[in-house]
Order: C-alpha cells, then structure tokens, then sequence
C-alpha cells in the first residue's frame, strides 16, 4: 500500500456546508454539512480518484484571500 501527501482545501459555502477540492487531482471534490464528515467523505472520493489518475506534481506554497473590486 502507498501513501501519499496531497493538499485537500476546504471551504465554507454561503449556505454553511464545507466543500474540499484537491488541486493535484482532477474532479476530486465532495461537500458536507459537517468537517468530520467531509473528511471521511474527501477520503473516500481521494481514494476513488487515484484508482483512475496519478497526482499532478505540485508543491503547495501557500493559501491566500484575496480582495478584487470590479
């Protein structure tokens, strides 16, 4: 069994649920209404991605907010 590091980023939605996106795998993202279970399902649908694709290459560096005004 191999493990790997990948950058899961979570995110609150304005209805209150928690989505998590992995940048490194191509539609690798799952919500919930509540951490814990985001956590086991981002697992679950990390795993499933990886039967099907190799991660992409990338070294995480940083998260920032940013503020635009259009």
């Amino acid at each position: 069994m191999k493990t790997r590091q990948l950058t899961v980023l979570i995110e609150q939605d304005e209805e209150g649920y928690y989505v998590a996106t992995v940048p490194g795998l191509r539609s690798c993202y799952t919500q919930a209404k509540t951490l814990p279970t985001l956590r086991r399902r981002i697992t679950q649908v990390i795993k499933l991605c990886l039967a099907h694709e190799n991660p992409a290459k990338h070294r995480f560096v940083a998260v920032e907010q940013m503020e635009v005004t259009e």
